[in-house]
């Protein structure tokens, strides 16, 4: 029974020693880590638009252009790229402005409203890219059809085909380990400010 006592006393002397963590001191570390995160979204929202665009400078010359327009869709791959860069640019302002607000929130039950609006972002910028992807190889496989030679169609259509499936698995990784682990964060984040705001 002596020992008991003893390491009781122990451990009461210990316990004292403990930094002690306020529900204050818990918010501005969840505050200042989701800030993080969505800072990290908007950075590499940025270099996944200047990464495309380097991809579209690059196959953007002469022979592509008398390709588009030997199929008659020279104007159309103009239009769709004006809208798609001018969506693009739309989710790098909302990130950007998602990034200020959870900087600059003050309560918690804000900042929790902020967390879920940016996954709600990214969960559209994500589906806005697969829905380009997959419009994009609509578009190759109409021209194909329309314009490929009998015996080479199905040749083209099974090359479209393996690019596609090969093009929406790289997207499913990139968006899955980048993204996925950013909004896993973000989610662990709000899901700990619950537990404060009760």
């Amino acid at each position: 029974m002596k020992e008991l006592d003893l390491l009781k006393k122990d451990w009461k002397k210990n316990a004292n020693s403990f930094e002690q963590v306020t529900e204050s001191d818990i918010y501005k570390m969840l505050h200042q880590k989701s800030s993080s995160i969505v800072k990290w979204l908007f950075i590499i929202s940025i270099i996944e638009f200047v990464f495309w665009t380097v991809i579209y400078v690059y196959q953007n010359d002469a022979k592509y252009h008398i390709q588009l327009r030997k199929y008659g869709v020279e104007e159309l791959m103009f239009w769709i790229n004006v809208f798609n860069y001018a969506v693009l640019i739309v989710f790098i302002y909302l990130f950007y402005k998602n990034h200020k607000t959870i900087s600059t929130t003050d309560t918690i039950h804000q900042l929790m409203e902020n967390i879920l609006k940016t996954r709600k972002t990214v969960r559209y910028y994500i589906w806005y890219n697969y829905i380009m992807l997959f419009t994009s190889y609509v578009i190759s496989g109409i021209i194909i059809m329309k314009y490929s030679k009998e015996s080479v169609r199905m040749e083209h259509i099974t090359t479209l085909l393996v690019k596609f499936t090969l093009w929406s698995l790289a997207f499913w990784v990139f968006y899955r380990i980048v993204y996925g682990i950013l909004l896993k964060k973000l989610h662990k984040n709000h899901h700990e400010l619950e537990k404060i705001d009760l």
